[in-house]
């Protein structure tokens, strides 16, 4: 007998990737909210696969736009978006996963019915028929070549600043972005070291690669669960990306040291430092959201971490500031997140050009409002997600133009400020500057 869950499963993940792209395209929401909220009956395997189209669609949307169009005598508005989106779905599933096309095309228009569109099945069914018989062979990793797109699948706004930013390598970070990330892994190096944790991995069959700058990182060949993970819920190891983890390196903390991490949710710094020193005076972390200082929260908690965290606008100081100053204070900005579009793809079409001269001048107001907690001789440790100079290089010189007792500090003897790029095999796209106040 067949188990009617079982066979309504496939276009349970198809529904809900459907209506995941329609809250981000056509309400403005992002990925983080859209993905749980349409996701959460759904068994791990229906997740992942709503996870992979979706996020795939995301990543070549101009692309499967031009397919689905081409397929539509006009285009598909008001009530009826909803079908765009469930077409992108299947197009996406026909040119770039490995299910069959017969099981993606009847799971993807049996979809319809679940997104209360029966009457609309045959539309479904038509186009995505259609896709099917002039779509190219596959190659040999089972997928087909998408239609060429001159922007390499980014907004025009996009392209533009990053050619501008980047002339030698715009080509090549636009691909990075369409790429699927890498996982990388903290490694607690208060409780093992990298290559005996690299050997339990061994054991479980994980194969890993250590970085060779970055001390505690681990990039897996392929991504894994965290419940996969040897010693994951004892805190011996964290996921976080390896650009990321620069930041408790660069920060030149020491345990007699008081530190201020603004803007520290979810909590992968804040856990770093923690995890490298034992502080004297306890590390403040602060953020304006409640609901991702509850990650912070949680993430402490597995790792049996103390930290003062607080839940407050960091420019407001009168109101959580007790007069102390820091000897080390680490802002990871608020920015437009461009170095992370490869894990969140729905930033290219969210963010808008306007977006950033907004962004610029919030971090400027943050950087305002900190430095006076520099201890003299202090230093500040200045970090965005982002490959855009006006975030990043124009930040620096504006702020060290305005700050007579800021300097810099070279990252090392080849830079004095340090851009990364995403790479295939290598971390996100990330910014750093270190300042040292005058004493």
């Amino acid at each position: 007998m067949t188990n009617k869950t079982t066979q309504a499963s496939g276009a349970e993940s198809r529904a809900a990737a459907a209506k995941i792209l329609f809250r981000i395209l056509e309400q403005g929401e992002s990925l983080s909210t859209a993905f749980p909220a349409e996701t959460k009956a759904l068994d791990a395997g229906d997740k992942r696969l709503a996870q992979a189209i979706s996020y795939g669609v995301l990543r070549f949307l101009p692309a499967l736009n031009k397919l689905v169009a081409a397929k539509l005598d006009k285009p598909l508005k008001g009530k009826f978006k909803i079908l765009n989106s469930l077409l992108l779905v299947g197009a996406y599933q026909l040119y770039q996963l490995r299910t069959k096309d017969h099981a993606a095309v009847s799971a993807t228009v049996e979809a319809a019915k679940r997104l209360k569109r029966k009457n609309h099945t045959g539309l479904i069914n038509g186009v995505l028929r259609q896709l099917l018989r002039e779509a190219p062979e596959r190659d040999e990793n089972e997928q087909r070549p998408l239609p060429d797109d001159p922007l390499q699948n980014h907004p025009r706004w996009l392209v533009d600043i990053i050619k501008s930013d980047h002339p030698e390598h715009w080509l090549e970070l636009l691909r990075a972005n369409n790429q699927h990330p890498p996982m990388w892994l903290r490694v607690n190096q208060n409780k093992i070291s990298r290559s005996d944790y690299q050997n339990q991995l061994n054991d479980k069959g994980i194969n890993s690669n250590a970085d060779s700058l970055v001390t505690s990182a681990l990039r897996l060949d392929k991504a894994v669960s965290v419940d996969q993970l040897p010693g994951f819920d004892q805190g011996l190891v964290s996921v976080q990306d390896r650009s990321a983890q620069m930041a408790a390196f660069l920060l030149n903390a020491n345990p007699s040291h008081r530190v201020l991490d603004c803007c520290a949710a979810p909590g992968g710094k804040t856990q770093h430092l923690l995890e490298q020193h034992q502080f004297v005076t306890p590390l403040t972390a602060i953020d304006i959201e409640p609901r991702r200082l509850v990650r912070v929260e949680e993430n402490l908690a597995r790792q049996e971490q103390p930290a003062n965290v607080i839940c407050a606008d960091v420019v407001d100081t009168e109101t959580w500031w007790d007069g102390q100053l820091f000897d080390r204070i680490l802002l990871d900005a608020p920015c437009s997140a461009t170095g992370v579009i490869r894990r969140h793809p729905d930033i290219k079409w969210l963010r808008r050009s306007s977006d950033i001269d907004s962004l610029v001048a919030l971090q400027a107001k943050i950087l305002d409002h900190i430095w006076p907690l520099v201890a003299n001789g202090g230093e500040l440790l200045y970090a965005t997600c982002s490959v855009i100079s006006k975030e990043n290089q124009q930040q620096v010189d504006s702020f060290l133009e305005r700050t007579s007792d800021a300097n810099l500090i070279p990252i090392n003897e080849q830079t004095d400020t340090l851009q990364i790029l995403p790479a295939a095999d290598g971390g996100d796209g990330f910014f750093y500057a270190r300042f040292k106040k005058q004493q």
